[in-house]
């Protein structure tokens, strides 16, 4: 769930309370917004693991302060659980993907007895903590094969807001494929670069790249964009604000998820959120065929196919752009899907409902 929804919900149930999370980025380490409280750990730890067992400590001393006063505690990962677990006040622990399984691709020189580690401690965390939150029933299958009692999980999609229409952008192209969120290597933008090259008989169509990164992170993808000679037909557009994102979306003929086979936490079950909100757009999706993507578009938003393959991903957003009415008929789909299933309203009442059954246990 987007930490902002989760916060919004628990901060209005309980009248206030306390986040703590990652910094930087220029932020302040310590804000106040009415009854909340933001901390922010900036510490510089260059080790991976090093740094996760600092922001544990971290967080261990936020909590000491409120020991008496904590009615419950959300939680989004083991290092964050650990320390709210030594406390009495019940911990909801929400699981967008496990550490022991992301770190074999983010982090692949780890050790096996560090992954060892690492999955102990998950497992410790799951069967501690008073209610497990999932993103999808990928995810939540795969915590029943690891021993999590069903009944201890509980499913809260990630979600969307439908709003009318956005307008069209300032300068937008007539005709553009539209890229929407981060530029690590398992969102597979390297993979789009390359079907978009075979797409080089379409000269009206331009590639629209909105990354939620700085301009110097997309250095390496502009020079592959260079070498496959589309540059002068992609534009970046970098750190919009959420509007002028959701501008873009509504006027693209498709969206374009091309997640990589790579793409650990998506295998895990973590619900992209650039998919769902492409839907609340109302364009249609083109997407990679993994899982969770499975689950959100069963085919009926959009086209699904193989990770990885750019050919393939090029014949997709061919057929979209040559059967407009179909496409329409997609992203309307797509649209009603979201407003009827997939909106942040009813993802706050589905975590609403986790409180109240996790309190009534006390």
């Amino acid at each position: 769930m987007h930490i902002a929804q989760m916060a919004d919900e628990l901060f209005t149930r309980f009248d206030g309370g306390l986040l703590a999370v990652l910094g930087g980025g220029g932020l302040p380490d310590y804000q106040r917004e009415g009854g909340r409280e933001i901390a922010r750990f900036a510490a510089a730890v260059p080790n991976l693991i090093d740094r996760a067992e600092a922001f544990s400590g971290w967080v261990g001393r936020h909590l000491d302060a409120h020991r008496d006063t904590l009615e419950l505690v959300h939680v989004r990962d083991p290092w964050g659980a650990l320390p709210a677990l030594a406390g009495n006040a019940p911990v909801v622990f929400e699981v967008n993907g496990l550490p022991s399984i992301e770190m074999t691709h983010t982090w692949p020189w780890a050790a096996p007895a560090a992954l060892a580690k690492i999955r102990d401690l998950e497992l410790d965390c799951l069967e501690r903590s008073a209610a497990v939150v999932v993103p999808s029933r990928v995810i939540g299958d795969r915590l029943r094969a690891l021993g999590v009692p069903g009944d201890k999980i509980h499913l809260v999609p990630n979600g969307a807001t439908p709003n009318a229409p956005a307008a069209r952008p300032a300068g937008a192209p007539a005709r553009y494929l539209v890229y929407v969120g981060a530029l690590q290597p398992w969102q597979g933008l390297d993979v789009l670069l390359r079907a978009f090259a075979r797409l080089a008989d379409l000269t009206d169509l331009r590639l629209v790249v909105c990354a939620s990164v700085p301009e110097r992170r997309a250095k390496p993808l502009r020079r592959l964009a260079e070498r496959l000679g589309v540059a002068d037909r992609v534009d970046w557009r970098f750190t919009l604000p959420h509007h002028e994102v959701a501008g873009w979306l509504t006027h693209a003929e498709v969206s374009v998820a091309p997640l990589t086979g790579c793409a650990r936490n998506v295998e895990q079950g973590c619900a992209p959120l650039k998919v769902i909100e492409s839907m609340a757009a109302g364009v249609p999706v083109v997407a990679s065929d993994l899982p969770v993507v499975r689950e959100l578009m069963a085919g009926e938003h959009g086209r699904l196919v193989p990770p990885d393959r750019p050919a393939e991903l090029a014949r997709a957003i061919r057929i979209l752009l040559e059967y407009p009415d179909m496409a329409r008929e997609m992203g309307a789909r797509g649209r009603d899907h979201v407003r009827s299933t997939l909106t942040w309203t009813r993802a706050r009442a589905r975590l609403s409902d986790v409180y109240r059954t996790v309190l009534a246990r006390r």
